[in-house]
C-alpha cells in the first residue's frame, strides 16, 4: 500500500469524495483513510502519478509519504 498526505481532508465528505474518485480509478483499490493524520493508504494498480492525479481533479492537493 502507498501513503498519501492529504492536507485539507477533514471530514466525511472529503473521505467519501477520494474514495468514490479513487474507486473510479481503479475498482478494486482498497483504501484506508486517517481523518485525524490527514493520511490514506491504497492498495491499487493504478501509479502513484495516477492517484495523485485523481485526488487533484477531485479537490484535493496531495502528496506521497
Amino acid at each position: 500500500m502507498q501513503k498519501f498526505s492529504v492536507p485539507k481532508m477533514t471530514c466525511g465528505h472529503c473521505k467519501k469524495t477520494i474514495e468514490d474518485a479513487l474507486l473510479q480509478l481503479d475498482s478494486g483499490a482498497r483504501i484506508e483513510v486517517d481523518l485525524e493524520a490527514h493520511v490514506i493508504e491504497v492498495a491499487t494498480e493504478a501509479s502513484n502519478d495516477q492517484v495523485l492525479n485523481t485526488l487533484e481533479k477531485a479537490g484535493y492537493e496531495a502528496s506521497l509519504l
